[in-house]
């Protein structure tokens, strides 16, 4: 089994050229931090909206290294934050126009991967949340009526026996369906990415890395970038820029991926739908069925390093990659005997309040983006296309909705941080075995949301 080497997705395509550094001082119209998801969408559609601007985007190590070319591979435009925290900004209104505009992301990111030639295994289908108890079909009800509520008509629920006739997992109840999301290789949406914004002159500069962020400049050990908007597009490792350590904390995730499956146990499984799916466990996870047919399982392991530090190129600890064999076994025995091919980590962006935003500032013309939680695939293209509005100085429908500007305070300095979230998943799963063991809810988990400010 392959550990780390950033993710099985540059397993699955090889790893991609390094692209040169910064080669001295430069003026740019923008300057971009970051070569993930955020910063790449914002570099494309300022590109489109102006071909003549200068942009240059500065990464530390390649463009897709973090959380882009390592996550789940879930393109969903679902709304995956509190939406009274959003009303303050925007009323009833807002977070409704903000709702739908995350549903349009996945016709959007599928129409730009056309129009660019982008092969990244993009697959139309729907997402299956799935329910093993009575606590877990209480909350997928509970979670369907409250989407909808917020005008998520492509969200329902069906019963034990249509669940299990999408896919055989050991003691289905139901599921919740979410409809029009699909499923992606996500290294090969970020380096198609990559590859379609320098079709339109944006330079990429790759092992570049940013040690201060002033108004009009960016500084890097190689040279210093002039620039009259800064966009930082740092997600998950925001916190590893100087002054900005307890901005958002860096959440680690998890995950594994199996040999190729035979045709015999996918009979088995079911599964024929692609369906991204997951469950309503309190300590979730999050599965997909490979291009090749391999399932990957993934799931928060060591939730949280002391001090906001990040992993060593997705190197997963022993313990995190039993408890996702564990879950793998669980929901899908058929595959019990099947390889594990690889097993790999990295982080993501949390804010404070576990909503995210987009800010920008028109004094400093510096702005931001991020704290998706978990959800950026989608909310990322959403926060570029938002981006580009704010840096042109647009008054757009983007530009309005009530992510923007919002005011968060920062985490507690450690150890709080630390104690606060490792207690909430130690809650998560303390309440998802005495959910097994008694079959009625359990409000530990409750607790463990009060703890860190995610309830």
């Amino acid at each position: 089994m392959r550990k780390g080497e950033v993710s099985f997705w540059y397993a699955d395509i090889g790893m991609p050229a390094r692209r040169p550094a910064l080669a001295g001082d430069i003026a740019a119209d923008v300057a971009i931090i970051g070569a993930g998801y955020t910063g790449l969408w914002s570099a494309l559609y300022l590109a489109k909206a102006d071909p003549t601007l200068r942009i240059v985007v500065l990464e530390k190590e390649f463009a897709g290294f973090g959380a882009s070319g390592r996550n789940g591979g879930w393109l969903t435009g679902g709304f995956a934050w509190n939406h009274d925290r959003y009303l303050e900004n925007g009323g009833e209104a807002g977070v409704r126009a903000m709702v739908a505009a995350m549903g349009g992301t996945v016709d959007e990111v599928i129409a730009v991967a056309e129009a660019e030639g982008i092969d990244a295994d993009i697959l139309r289908t729907d997402e299956l949340m799935v329910a093993v108890t009575a606590p877990q079909m209480e909350r997928l009800e509970a979670e369907v009526a409250h989407r909808r509520h917020w005008g998520e008509d492509r969200v329902h629920a069906i019963g034990a026996d249509a669940a299990r006739a999408r896919v055989n997992i050991p003691g289905i109840r139901g599921a919740m369906v979410v409809g029009g999301v699909a499923r992606v290789q996500p290294a090969k949406l970020v380096r198609g990415l990559a590859a379609a914004v320098e079709r339109r002159g944006v330079t990429i500069c790759e092992g570049t890395e940013v040690t201060d962020i002033a108004p009009g400049r960016v500084k890097t050990p190689q040279g210093t970038v002039s620039a009259g908007v800064i966009l930082r597009c740092t997600e998950g490792f925001t916190a590893t820029l100087p002054g900005l350590k307890r901005e958002w904390l860096p959440l680690n995730s998890a995950q594994v991926v199996t040999e190729p499956l035979p045709e015999a146990v996918w009979q088995q499984i079911g599964w024929q739908g692609h369906e991204i799916l997951g469950d309503f466990a309190n300590a979730y996870c999050y599965c997909q069925r490979t291009r090749e047919g391999r399932i990957t399982v993934g799931a928060r392991g060591v939730p949280y390093r002391y001090g906001s530090t990040v992993d060593d190129h997705g190197a997963p600890d022993g313990e995190t990659i039993r408890r996702l064999i564990a879950i793998l076994h669980r929901h899908f025995p058929a595959a019990r005997t099947a390889r594990i091919d690889h097993a790999w980590c990295g982080v993501l962006g949390v804010p404070r309040d576990w909503c995210a935003t987009v800010g920008f500032d028109a004094d400093s013309r510096i702005g931001f983006a991020g704290g998706y939680v978990g959800v950026g695939v989608s909310t990322s293209n959403l926060a570029g296309r938002t981006l580009a509005d704010l840096a042109l100085g647009r008054d757009s429908d983007l530009a309005r909705l009530p992510w923007v500007n919002r005011g968060v305070r920062k985490w507690e300095p450690e150890p709080l941080r630390w104690l606060g979230v490792h207690g909430m998943y130690a809650l998560y799963g303390l309440a998802d075995r005495q959910e097994d063991r008694t079959g009625r809810r359990s409000g530990l988990a409750a607790l463990g949301n009060r703890l860190t400010g995610r309830g």
